[in-house]
């Protein structure tokens, strides 16, 4: 039977900790993720709960809830059997697949703490999220991350155990094992710590470390609880209407991340759902297959996801006859204002809109994977309004989810056919909100409350007070304000915000988004100013990907060469727009669309003055972005030093 271990901290730093929980009238009981783990395989014991493509066949193979529970009933115990302590940490480098998942829970029925790495992060920040997280068993799933592991289990004496999910470890050693390995181990001798560590287990402590991301310096342990993680998913599957044991999803995003565990994960199991795991190169194109194949009932992406969408659709649509160009064109016009018009509170029921949508845009979905797609949400980033509106004109509005690692991923969600495309929602039910500090426009820092607010950062006392006040507030760090309705709309972030030498508050994102919606090449732009005299930017062109090490290439994306056709140039690859000073036709046509976002400027000194064009486009592999695809403005900043003072010279 779950408990709430008695505390009147309402933050905390150290790990064996517990916190004090916001209830709020009307919320449901909290629960430890092994109880609703036990009652959802209870009930639905036989149900899929797991689906992956078998190596060789490439076909479907199904776990059950039965399965599940058993497989992470073995694996807790091996785990306490080779060192796993109370509030012990076991850290997960490894894509998305059943043994992440498995890891996870057993983890945590073990009274353990779970602790994902991302897959892209070097030697050195693999190092630190296990030496901070104190973890003694780290779960890798292919030889290449096992090498990366022992350079580091050399220097890190607390790391005892490296297991290996898929190929066989070349070179077994004390210390290293296979996944299959575990399951052979007898575990006997556990069975009676096992159930007393379930028995100990409260719905207010640690289970879960989420590292940030780094943009700003060293990522920091988020610490969450058993009910921070059901909180948000039981309150996301209320709010979007679940259905118990008739939800899939796509289990694809990092689930380093909280918003991919709380779905891929949580969500899954209070629907009795199934989750099926995508391929290993999801995001460099067997995503589209996998949608397909599974044709999910729910669908989450970050911005970027859905952008890459967008640019095939828009390039096999230019591929098409004159006639289908036009009947596809007035399905997406009159889509957009069925949308648009319900958005202004006009009733709409349009006669075109019902033919389009049953004769074009339910094939455009089918061709998708998305014709049983209920939702489309967004998250991590923000999302451009005109990819908004380029797939409303498909009949698919896309709900934007805001939160952070700190509130579990999820404090509000918009609903479909909202009142602005601008606005991230209401609160969740249980979720409060308000601003500090408000200006005269009734614009300052958001903060939020309630039982999805984080427990503290690990062993950082600062941190944790200086964003968790005493009251249990916790500061987003993001400008924004609420209207009279209670929608609220983020503006900027705080330590994102432009202050000018002539002392004016400049939100970059919005600027930054007026000049992609002017200029389609243009990948990522970057605004500069601060303590500057005038704004200038930096720009990327969109080029193409390399699939095996995520470096940006040389050859321009197909929306990049469109865009050059118009100007009549027939370039396919960045060196030659660039080599021997940039091209001057393209000089004049992206300062004539920077002349044009600067018309919806604010005001004089919100207008860009100068900008350079960069020798690739941002990436991972080239560290200008972290793995949730957010700018790290301070790697930027230092290292197109020169190339920004060339502005201010």
């Amino acid at each position: 039977m779950s408990f709430v271990r008695n505390t009147n901290d309402f933050r905390v730093t150290q790990i064996n900790k517990p916190v004090r929980i916001i209830r709020s009238d009307g919320d449901f009981d909290p629960i430890t993720i092994p109880d609703l783990f036990s009652r959802v395989v209870e009930n639905y014991s036989e149900n899929p709960a797991l689906a992956y493509l078998e190596q060789g066949t490439k076909k479907w193979k199904f776990i059950s809830y039965k399965e599940y529970k058993e497989k992470v009933d073995k694996i807790a115990k091996v785990f306490i059997k080779l060192g796993l302590k109370r509030f012990g940490s076991v850290a997960v480098l490894a894509f998305n697949s059943p043994e992440w998942f498995i890891t996870e829970l057993a983890t945590i029925h073990a009274g353990g703490v779970i602790t994902g790495i991302y897959t892209t992060n070097s030697v050195d920040s693999t190092q630190y999220v296990i030496e901070n997280s104190g973890a003694t068993i780290v779960i890798v799933d292919d030889p290449k991350q096992t090498e990366k592991v022992r350079e580091i289990k050399k220097r890190m004496p607390h790391l005892k155990v490296v297991i290996q999910t898929r190929e066989p470890y070349a070179d077994p050693k004390d210390g290293y094992y296979t996944w299959d390995e575990l399951f052979a181990m007898d575990t006997d001798d556990v069975e009676e710590e096992y159930r007393n560590r379930r028995a100990d287990i409260a719905v207010n402590e640690c289970c879960c470390l989420i590292f940030t991301s780094g943009t700003t310096g060293h990522p920091k342990g988020v610490m969450l609880s058993h009910d921070n993680l059901l909180f948000v998913a039981k309150s996301g599957c209320t709010f979007e209407r679940m259905e118990t044991t008739k939800e899939a999803i796509v289990s694809y995003l990092p689930l380093s991340h909280i918003a991919a565990q709380i779905v891929d994960i949580y969500a899954m199991l209070f629907t009795a759902g199934c989750t099926y795991f995508a391929e290993r190169d999801a995001l460099k194109g067997s995503l589209a297959r996998t949608l397909k194949q599974v044709r999910p009932t729910r669908f989450l992406g970050v911005p970027r996801v859905y952008e890459k969408m967008q640019e095939k659709m828009i390039e096999i649509g230019s591929q098409q006859n004159c006639l289908m160009r036009c009947i596809g064109s007035w399905a997406k016009r009159v889509t957009l204002q069925h949308h648009m018009d319900i958005m202004a509170g006009k009733p709409s029921s349009s006669f075109q809109y019902k033919i389009a949508k049953k004769f074009i845009l339910s094939k455009v979905k089918l061709a998708l994977g998305f014709d049983r797609c209920l939702t489309f949400a967004t998250g991590a980033a923000p999302m451009s309004a005109e990819t908004k509106q380029y797939f409303l004109s498909l009949d698919i509005p896309i709900i934007e989810i805001f939160g952070m690692s700190e509130c579990g991923g999820g404090h509000s969600f918009s609903v479909q056919d909202t009142v602005s495309l601008d606005t991230i929602g209401k609160g969740l039910p249980g979720c409060q909100s308000r601003i500090r500090n408000p200006d005269v426009n009734n614009h300052g820092e958001l903060m939020m409350r309630g039982r999805h607010v984080c427990m503290g950062y690990l062993d950082d006392v600062d941190k944790t007070y200086e964003t968790i006040l005493e009251d249990g507030w916790l500061a987003t760090g993001d400008v924004a304000y609420i209207d009279h309705e209670g929608y609220i709309f983020i503006t900027g972030r705080l330590k994102e915000i432009i202050i000018t030498a002539g002392g004016e508050n400049i939100p970059p994102n919005y600027i930054e988004q007026l000049v992609k919606s002017e200029l389609p090449a243009v990948s990522n732009a970057f605004l500069v100013g601060d303590k500057k005299k005038y704004l200038t930017i930096l720009l990327t062109f969109k080029t193409l990907m390399a699939s095996d090490t995520g470096m940006p290439l040389d050859e321009l994306a197909d929306e990049t060469i469109r865009w050059l056709e118009k100007l009549e140039l027939s370039y396919t690859k960045l060196s030659q727009i660039l080599n021997n000073g940039p091209d001057p036709f393209v000089l004049k046509a992206i300062q004539e669309g920077i002349d044009r976002a600067n018309k919806r400027a604010i005001s004089n000194a919100q207008k860009i003055q100068k900008f350079r064009i960069l020798p690739h486009d941002f990436s991972i592999a080239t560290s200008e972005i972290g793995p949730t695809m957010k700018v790290k403005r301070n790697v930027v900043l230092e290292k197109y030093r020169d190339v920004i003072d060339s502005m201010y010279q």
